[in-house]
C-alpha cells in the first residue's frame, strides 16, 4: 500500500474507532490489516499479573475463532519476548508472522500478531504504525470495557482489590527524562497497598502507601490517602500539606486506621529528590548496578492516622541529589517480609540482589519489576499473606527513555550523596 492510501486508511480507522465499542475493536483492526494486504490481525492483552497474553474476543460471547487463539505465556514465547523487550519479532513459515508490542506512552499493554504473505520495508513501517495506533485505541477503550478487563483477568477479584485498581494509574509512565514503574501483588486480593505517580513538565510525583489490615476498610484507607494526595497536589500543596491532608482525612472518616507512606517529588531538570516518610520502609537508591548504603534512610516518623493527641509533628522534608541513571526503589514491608514455606523471609538483601541483577541486565524498569515480583511470588509459593508493592523510578536526563526496539528472528563506583535537607515545615 502506498503512503497516500495508507494515510487515508488511518484517517478512516481513526474515525471508525471513535464510534466503535470495545467489542468491535478486534474486527475493526482486522479489517484495516486486510486493507493493507495482510492476512490477519489479532490483539493480545497482558493479564493483570503479566503472566499471559490473552486474545481479545471477536465480538460478544465466545466463538470458534476465539478458541483457535489460546492465551500465550509471557515467558518462553515469541509473543512474550516481544512484550517483555518491547521489540519486533518476525518468524517465517508458510506465511510471515509479525509480533509487535502494544504500548500507550511507555505502558505495556500487550502485543499484536499480524500475518502477511510477504513483507517489505514500507509495509513493515506501516505495521509498526498500526501497532502504535492499536495500543492507544485498546488503552482508551479499556477504561470502560468489561470485555477488555475480563480478558486481562484470570480469576475473580475481591471488592477491596476492585476498589484499589479503580483509582490506580497505569503501571508505567515516563518521558525522555524519567521513567516510573510499579507492580502490586496479590493482584486479585490486595487490601491496603496502593501506588501513584504523575508527571508535569518539571516534576515526577510518586506515592506508595500501606494501610493497616487487609479488608475493605484497608482499601478505603488507601483510597482516601490517594485522593487526599491528589487533591492537595493538584491544588498546589506541598508534600507536608499532603501528609496533613491525609492524616486529617483518616482521623475524620476512618479513625483507628493507620497508614504508612512515602510521598516524593523529583525535579526533572536538577535531579533533586524531595520526600517525606511516615513510618514506611526507607527507599533505596540503585547507582551503577549497586545499592548506595543508607542513602535515603532517615529518622523515622510515626504513621498517618494516629489520633491527633499522639500524632507526629509536621512531616520532615528530606532532600537528596540524584545522579543521572539513578533508580529510586520504594517498597512496602510485604515485599521483604514475605515468607517461604519454611518460614524464611524474602528480606531486603534478597530484594537488593534481585533488583540489581535485573537492572544490570539492562532491562527496562517495567520488566525488572515484573521479574522481581514473580521471584517474590515464587519464594512465597504464589500465596502472599500481605500486600507487596514496589515502585522503581529512574532519572535519565541525558538519554532517551526506554522504548520499542526492533529485531528479527527466523524460525528454520558509588559517589557521596547530597545532604539531607532536614527541613521541618
Amino acid at each position: 500500500m502506498d503512503d497516500a492510501a495508507f494515510g487515508r486508511l488511518l484517517t478512516r480507522l481513526l474515525a471508525d474507532a471513535h464510534r466503535c465499542g470495545p467489542d468491535d475493536l478486534p474486527s475493526l483492526l482486522r479489517g484495516a490489516a486486510r486493507s493493507m494486504g495482510l492476512l490477519d490481525a489479532t490483539i493480545f492483552v497482558a493479564d493483570i499479573q503479566q503472566n499471559l497474553l490473552a486474545p481479545l474476543p471477536d465480538g460478544p460471547g465466545p466463538s470458534a475463532s476465539d478458541e483457535a487463539r489460546p492465551s500465550l505465556a509471557v515467558d518462553g514465547t515469541l509473543a512474550g519476548w516481544a512484550y517483555r523487550t518491547e521489540s519486533l519479532r518476525i518468524t517465517s513459515g508458510d506465511d510471515l508472522t509479525i509480533w509487535l508490542p502494544l504500548v500507550d506512552g511507555i505502558e505495556r499493554i500487550g502485543v499484536i500478531r499480524l500475518m502477511a504473505p510477504h513483507l517489505d520495508a514500507s509495509t513493515l513501517d506501516q505495521c509498526k504504525t498500526l501497532a502504535s495506533l492499536t495500543g492507544q485505541l485498546v488503552h482508551s477503550k479499556a477504561e470502560y470495557s468489561d470485555t477488555i478487563l475480563h480478558t486481562a483477568r484470570t480469576r475473580p477479584m475481591t471488592m477491596q482489590a476492585e476498589l484499589a485498581w479503580a483509582f490506580m494509574p497505569p503501571r508505567t509512565i515516563g518521558n525522555d527524562r524519567v521513567t516510573s514503574s510499579a507492580v502490586l501483588e496479590p493482584a486479585y486480593e490486595i487490601g491496603g497497598d496502593a501506588f501513584d505517580h504523575s508527571l508535569t513538565a518539571d516534576t515526577l510525583h510518586v506515592s506508595v502507601v500501606d494501610a493497616m489490615g487487609h479488608d475493605l476498610a484497608s482499601g478505603l484507607s488507601a483510597a482516601v490517602a490517594m485522593a487526599g494526595c491528589r487533591s492537595t497536589r493538584r491544588a498546589g500543596g506541598s508534600l507536608t500539606d499532603i501528609t496533613t491532608a491525609v492524616d486529617d482525612a483518616l482521623n475524620r472518616w476512618l479513625p483507628e486506621r493507620l497508614l504508612t507512606a512515602v510521598f516524593a517529588d523529583l525535579d526533572l531538570h536538577t535531579g533533586v529528590l524531595t520526600w517525606v516518610n511516615r513510618g514506611h520502609p526507607p527507599p533505596l537508591i540503585i547507582r551503577r548496578q549497586r545499592v548506595v548504603p543508607g542513602a535515603l534512610k532517615r529518622a523515622s516518623q510515626l504513621p498517618l492516622g494516629l489520633a491527633p493527641e499522639v500524632s507526629s509533628p509536621a512531616s520532615t522534608i528530606h532532600q537528596v541529589q540524584l545522579q543521572p541513571g539513578d533508580r529510586v526503589l520504594i517498597h512496602t514491608d510485604g515485599v521483604t517480609e514475605a515468607r517461604s514455606s519454611t518460614g524464611e523471609q524474602f528480606g531486603e538483601q534478597r530484594l537488593i540482589d534481585t533488583i540489581v541483577r535485573a537492572t544490570s541486565a539492562g532491562e527496562p524498569a517495567s520488566e525488572a519489576l515484573r521479574r522481581l515480583i514473580h521471584t517474590i511470588l515464587d519464594h512465597h509459593r504464589d500465596h502472599l499473606t500481605d500486600d507487596a508493592t514496589i515502585l522503581l523510578a529512574e532519572w535519565h536526563p541525558h538519554v532517551s527513555a526506554p522504548g520499542p526496539r526492533s529485531s528479527l528472528v527466523d524460525s528454520g563506583q558509588n559517589t557521596e550523596l547530597g545532604r539531607d535537607g532536614g527541613t521541618a515545615a
